[in-house]
């Protein structure tokens, strides 16, 4: 990707660089059309494209899907690593988000509803409701950056098996 080698702590693989560090840098280079393609100092990328009505050819995700993504990702990999910590048999997760959206530019977020779906045996409510709770109000820190800024709500459910 050719970031500085400054990007890295010393001693610590790249993957395990965003937790690792405070601050995170990212490229966003344009390509064509409407699309860009976001790449990540722990060596991955994303594309990104418009909408045809816009100028774009519809080759991947907008950047406001990836927000959605984003705080799934960051909340269901808490909720999963809380629900381990106490030994829960979770065979699944699956993050239901939707966001509403204002009518007129630039467009935000004005609610996200959130559920999580927790798939296992014997799962206590109890530890899931533990879970969620805590990345909503201590970890997650792509909700945290939200926080003030839309309405989020949360939900979960049990599944058994």
């Amino acid at each position: 990707m050719g970031f500085p080698e400054s990007f890295s702590c010393p001693g610590e693989p790249m993957a395990r660089l965003c937790a690792r560090r405070n601050g995170m840098d990212v490229r966003v280079k344009y390509t064509d059309g409407l699309q860009f393609i976001g790449e990540t100092e722990s060596g991955h990328a994303v594309v990104m494209d418009g909408e045809p009505e816009y100028g774009g050819k519809n080759t991947s995700v907008r950047p406001t899907e990836l927000l959605l993504v984003g705080l799934g990702g960051c909340s269901g990999m808490d909720v999963v690593s809380v629900l381990k910590k106490k030994k829960q048999d979770v065979r699944g997760l699956e993050i239901l988000i939707r966001g509403s959206r204002a009518e007129e530019h630039p467009k935000k977020f004005t609610d996200i509803t959130i559920e999580f779906v927790v798939t296992g045996r014997r799962i206590s409510e109890e530890a899931v409701k533990r879970a969620v709770d805590l990345s909503m109000e201590k970890y997650c820190s792509v909700k945290a950056t939200l926080e003030g800024c839309v309405t989020i709500t949360f939900s979960y459910r049990i599944v058994e098996g």
